[in-house]
């Protein structure tokens, strides 16, 4: 009875053993994927620090755009309302310019 009693405790041992040796090794093996998981995110997260800087400098310049344009625009407009506002205060002189053309 003891061999038998022996022998069913050494069947039951050796799969927990194995059952053990594939958990460890699956653990293993889900820590180096979430290592280079980790390791992807941290080179995007640079990425886009980089790209949120970039980001900040190129805002600062469509800042300075948006200025320049806008006097642009200003300076166009008191020439060409001047222009306009010339041609209400003397309406004949429109129509002469037309007829001579």
């Amino acid at each position: 009875m003891k061999s038998q009693q022996s022998h069913h405790r050494n069947s039951t041992v050796a799969p927990q053993t194995t059952t053990f040796s594939s958990t460890s090794l699956n653990k293993q093996r889900q820590y180096t994927h979430l290592h280079a998981q980790l390791a992807q995110l941290n080179a995007h997260l640079a990425d886009t620090e980089n790209l949120v800087r970039m980001t900040a400098v190129q805002a600062l310049d469509v800042r300075f755009l948006g200025g320049y344009v806008g006097a642009l625009m200003m300076g166009s407009a008191r020439v060409l309302g001047e222009g306009i506002v010339g041609e209400k205060d003397n309406p004949t002189a429109s129509t002469q310019d037309k007829e001579s053309e």
